[in-house]
């Protein structure tokens, strides 16, 4: 077992207490990030090969989605093993390695615990399958007998996040109909029961696993999940806070204190930061209390349209929820799940939600670079951290035309094909402006989602030399970003501003300028520019575009 002892001096001021208050955290999708043994599969030698790349780059983290064993029904996310790394991936040897070649340039790692579930072929549940009903077994998950006179019907009419049933039946030794089992995924991800005490006590341990081999923190996917109501009441109607039966139970807050106090049991306190979908920001703030989670997700921000007046108001509920826990913001683009900004941004409309992705929706692909190379740099001027989902340093568009036959998400799947699911956005990166793989492999097989003709144009090897390029932009704006005290500060303050217009300072001298009306903007007196996401013409802003001025 390897652990890291570097200083981390990157962050603000060299110290790593409160290290992820301002935070550049850069998401690795490991399957789609390097191939480093060329057979078509991301994996951990492909990405200690790109190290360099990242720490030029200038992110302070990486947080690696699952790495760990797993038959891949749901990307990694359905884990069979939480101390194993995934064959496809490489080893727990090559694991520990790469945190501490990582923390040797400065950059810390988090990876990924799902609390929710585990997959199928988890030891415990291959064990409670074997087992008969009412089995201690079978007490770690969700067993029920169905519903009717032959328990044909499922316990619950609850609908999956990834559409259909939320229920499968089993089948006894004998062969006859047997229990259901509870999955709010897909059926190769069985809930866990969290009020077994096997269940707390193991995730901490694995929360020890992970922190013992040097990681600096734990993103905690589907965070308000894992609590269930065990009346399994039927889901009608709206549901007051804290009443749905599956999300957001107030049972959640003391199955966290108890991961917090793991983390804090370590001579540099490890950071927890959740998976929160929530749309009431009081229920959001309570994760973030003093002695929880330190840093949330905010898909508030992400979902909204390329829209002053929205993402103000965003902007404002989202600080207005974190002060009183005085815990920083996160401020994201995209991530694994979502419609890459490039596409999102130039479509008519440019908000986000999981219901309306569909296939063939026009998309201006001009329009949403401008505008995603815009939203770089108002993110990047916020308080707080800041999450960069790989590829959207390159201005990498969704790839909506994956063959039918090649979509492996189940999402797709489970929705009988209406919903394109993820893999969009999980298409290998381009490494080189040309090749089999475009330097994602050796080219020696095909990469696990093909790549289209002409991803080489969105290389890094094509734009790493090019002043105007997507890369560009972010490594400017990482090094401003580190460099300028106001930036790493807290202080935050709007300007008057034009309608459709975003305005706001950073410290005293240091104003944040994003136009998305109709016309150009006429820029304030300033006494330089430090950045801009396109180019100024005449003293003014052009629509679609944003500026970093010193006053």
């Amino acid at each position: 077992m390897s652990t890291s002892t570097s200083t981390f001096v990157r962050n603000a001021s060299g110290a790593s207490a409160g290290w992820w208050r301002n935070a550049v955290i850069y998401q690795v999708y490991p399957r789609s990030f390097a191939d480093g043994n060329g057979d078509g599969t991301g994996d951990l030698a492909g990405v200690r090969s790109r190290l360099p790349y990242l720490s030029a780059l200038g992110v302070d983290a990486i947080w690696f989605t699952p790495w760990y064993s797993s038959p891949l029904a749901d990307g990694g996310y359905d884990v069979a093993d939480y101390r194993a790394i995934d064959p496809a991936f490489g080893t727990l040897e090559e694991a520990e390695s790469l945190i501490a070649e990582a923390a040797s340039l400065g950059i810390r790692t988090i990876v990924d615990i799902v609390p929710n579930h585990v997959s199928d072929q988890h030891e415990w549940f291959k064990a409670a399958l074997a087992a008969e009903p009412g089995s201690p077994e079978r007490q770690r998950f969700w067993f029920r007998e169905g519903r009717g006179p032959d328990g044909s019907g499922p316990p619950t009419d609850w609908i999956s996040s990834f559409s259909g049933g939320t229920w499968t039946r089993t089948t006894n030794s004998d062969g006859t109909p047997g229990e259901w089992y509870l999955h709010l995924f897909a059926p190769q991800q069985p809930d866990l029961n969290w009020n077994h005490p096997d269940v707390r006590r193991e995730h901490e341990d694995v929360l020890r696993f992970w922190f013992d081999r040097g990681v600096s923190g734990i993103r905690i996917d589907s965070a308000t999940m894992p609590v269930k109501d065990e009346s399994f009441p039927a889901l009608v109607g709206e549901q007051a806070p804290g009443q749905h039966p599956f999300v957001d139970r107030d049972g959640l807050h003391d199955i966290y204190r108890g991961w917090r106090a793991v983390a804090d049991s370590y001579e540099e306190p490890r950071m927890l930061v959740g998976e929160i979908w929530l749309a009431d920001q009081q229920r959001f703030a309570r994760y973030l209390r003093p002695d929880e989670m330190h840093t949330a997700f905010n898909f508030d921000f992400m979902m909204r349209p390329w829209d002053a007046a929205q993402l103000r108001e965003s902007i404002q509920s989202t600080v207005d929820a974190h002060r009183p826990v005085d815990a920083p913001p996160t401020w994201t683009l995209s991530n694994h799940d979502v419609t890459r900004p490039a596409t999102r941004f130039g479509r008519e409309d440019s908000s986000f939600g999981f219901a309306a992705r569909r296939f063939d929706i026009p998309t201006d692909l001009a329009t949403g670079q401008r505008r995603a190379r815009a939203a770089a740099l108002l993110t990047g001027a916020l308080p707080g951290s800041l999450y960069l989902y790989q590829g959207d340093e390159l201005g990498l568009p969704e790839v909506e035309d994956l063959p039918r036959g090649a979509l492996q998400d189940p999402m797709y799947f489970r929705s009988e094909g209406i919903d394109p699911g993820r893999d969009g956005c999980r298409v290998p990166l381009p490494w080189t402006a040309d090749g089999a793989t475009f330097g994602f492999g050796d080219g020696t097989a095909p990469s696990w989602l093909p790549q289209p003709v002409g991803w080489g144009g969105y290389s890094v090897q094509a734009q790493q030399d090019d002043p105007g390029s997507m890369l560009s932009l972010y490594r400017s704006l990482l090094q401003v970003r580190r460099s300028e005290p106001a930036l790493r500060g807290e202080d935050f303050a709007w300007t008057d501003s034009p309608d459709g217009v975003i305005a706001f300072r950073r410290g005293e001298d240091l104003l944040c300028l994003v136009n998305l009306g109709p016309t150009a903007l006429a820029l304030p007196p300033h006494s330089s520019v430090l950045l801009a996401s396109g180019d100024l013409a005449a003293d003014s802003l052009p629509t679609d575009t944003a500026v970093w001025l010193r006053t």
